[in-house]
């Protein structure tokens, strides 16, 4: 195990440490939203020498941060918005991703863009996918995009329908498992001398002699914490405002919520080898290959209910169904959704009539002393956001730093990857998981993944697939819990791995045994540990209630019922 991973682990030991930490030191900086804004901000403050804290009322990328696209891209439809500024920079991010900072992580995949008119809009879309790939710059990460007739289309994707294209376009991009990652960052932040922890809710926020002081409480064991900071960094996307306001700023910033609705269906159910991307009277709609899955997404609406439990809709489903079933030829019904996930998108209000309209530029402003706001912005381009948060908290402090370096830091698993391939695969662990899995764990962990077939090969049992969820092992439950700061059920079900939205059952059948090998770590009765996989079985029913409801307000009224026990206590 390397120093850096030693220094890195998020497990429940090293939890009460840090919040002893975070009671009894007083920081630069206390990060409030463990998403992948707030980890940014926590890794750039930790790698330019300021001692910073970062605390997040449930899980880590609980929130907006697991809930994407799971896409890494420039956003091709911002160039028709005019925002180039913004695409330039989230394609310069995407190359830092896939090239140095998370080969590990992010990976290229091609798109097909199918042309539905002749003549027109094969030059209109060539020249914006052209205009795309030069934005990218002369050593693009990823290969340039080609034109292709029809025939050579639907050679590609033969389930679309030869009657909806008439050619197509095929380009790059790229895609990451987004809470992955964000769990990746953050670990790198603690690598890097941060302390990070989860189920820690602000329920005050006051300052004194130029330090603020906020109240924390622990939602996990009980009880309150005090932490003290130079500057508070509010980085709690679309709950943005709820700080300011207990900060005592009169007039909070404005975060309009966007919900972004995404189905899992079989691989099997639609032929192509590359995702596609399709036009729809909104925006546009993704198909992206996901294992043994197509991810679906998204909606783009505005979301006025419950932000902590968003909540899709029978009518969010159909509108997915319902375009895909414009292009395909045999397309999925709703008996082919394996999975439903929903997210809120956080857009800066600009006064826009909908949310469509709302720029994904990032603002970042100090509403109160003491007090840094970052909101808004793009997943792809969170390194640029903290690098902007860090500065506006060091001119807070009155402070002069060096410039971020966020883009010479690589996450934690990127560094050695290519020697650690080689070793994984002739690790003595190999024979006892198979190819296939230890290939799994390369794609999850990257160099880490040797840490996991050390375990398998000290234990066997470990490589075990979970019952109910085969293309996981035990050992990833035992990691996500000892490592990598999962504390519920649902942490490791819906976060640490994708289960609650790849199997079948939703991880129905993986709930139990995944419950009885990660009890005796958390300190779990066999009753709490049956409490555990109740609660996570009634939040799958209240999901499943809701997509069957009409719209919005009824899908909210149902989905709400059930909380994340971590905001089940009211604020004091």
């Amino acid at each position: 195990m390397s120093a850096s991973e030693r220094l890195s682990r998020l497990g429940p030991q090293a939890r009460e440490a840090a919040t002893a930490r975070l009671g009894g030191e007083a920081f630069d900086l206390l990060v409030v939203g463990g998403g992948i804004t707030g980890a940014g901000v926590a890794l750039d403050a930790a790698t330019r020498g300021l001692s910073v804290a970062l605390v997040e009322k449930r899980d880590f990328a609980a929130g907006t941060s697991s809930r994407s696209s799971k896409l890494i891209h420039g956003g091709l439809r911002y160039l028709e918005q005019r925002d180039f500024a913004l695409v330039r920079e989230a394609l310069h991010e995407r190359a830092l991703l896939l090239e140095t900072l998370a080969p590990h992580l992010v990976e290229a995949v091609p798109f097909l863009f199918p042309l539905r008119h002749k003549g027109w809009e094969r030059a209109y879309v060539g020249a914006g996918i052209g205009l795309y790939d030069a934005l990218a710059g002369r050593h693009a990460a990823v290969p340039r995009h080609r034109h292709l007739s029809h025939a050579a289309a639907l050679e590609l994707a033969p389930s679309l329908r030869p009657d909806s294209l008439v050619g197509a376009i095929r380009y790059f991009d790229a895609r990451t498992d987004d809470a992955r990652f964000v769990v990746a960052l953050v670990r790198t932040a603690l690598a890097n001398g941060a302390v990070a922890i989860s189920g820690m809710r602000v329920e005050a926020l006051a300052r004194e002699g130029g330090i603020s002081r906020v109240t924390l409480r622990d939602t996990e064991r009980g009880g309150e914490v005090t932490a003290r900071a130079r500057v508070v960094v509010n980085a709690t996307g679309v709950w943005s405002g709820e700080l300011e306001r207990l900060g005592g700023v009169e007039a909070p910033v404005r975060v309009r919520a966007s919900k972004g609705v995404h189905i899992l269906v079989p691989r099997g159910r639609i032929e192509a080898e590359t995702a596609l991307i399709l036009r729809t009277e909104r925006s546009v709609l993704f198909v992206i290959p996901w294992g043994a899955h197509w991810i679906v997404g998204t909606t783009d609406t505005e979301w006025r209910f419950d932000r902590d439990h968003p909540a899709a809709s029978r009518a969010d489903i159909r509108y997915l169904l319902d375009h895909l079933g414009a292009v395909l030829t045999e397309p999925p019904g709703e008996e082919d959704v394996v999975g439903v996930y929903a997210g809120l998108r956080p857009l800066v209000d600009r006064d826009a009539a909908a949310t469509t309209a709302l720029s994904r530029e990032h603002v970042v402003r100090r509403p109160a002393p003491g007090l840094v706001t970052v909101a808004g912005g793009k997943y792809t381009t969170y390194r640029l956001m903290a690098r902007d948060a860090v500065d506006a908290a060091a001119a807070e402090m009155g402070e002069q730093l060096d410039p971020s370096r966020t883009h010479q830091v690589p996450l934690l698993g990127a560094e050695g990857l290519g020697v650690v391939r080689g070793r994984a695969r002739r690790h003595p662990a190999a024979a006892v998981v198979g190819e296939a899995a230890v290939e799994h764990l390369l794609g999850r962990y990257g160099a880490l993944a040797v840490i996991l077939l050390d375990e398998i090969a000290a234990r066997p049992e470990l490589g075990r697939p979970i019952p109910g969820a085969e293309a996981y092992l035990i050992a990833e439950a035992i990691y996500a819990v000892e490592a990598e700061g999962a504390l519920r059920l649902d942490d490791v079900l819906t976060r640490r791995t994708r289960i609650s939205i790849e199997a079948a059952d939703r991880g129905r059948a993986a709930a139990a045994p995944i419950a009885a090998a990660i009890a005796p770590l958390l300190g779990w009765s066999a009753r709490e540990a049956e409490e555990e996989r109740a609660r996570y079985l009634d939040r799958l029913e209240a999901e499943r209630e809701a997509a069957a409801e009409p719209d919005d307000a009824h899908a909210d009224a149902v989905r709400r019922a059930v909380r994340d026990p971590r905001l089940a206590t009211p604020r004091s």
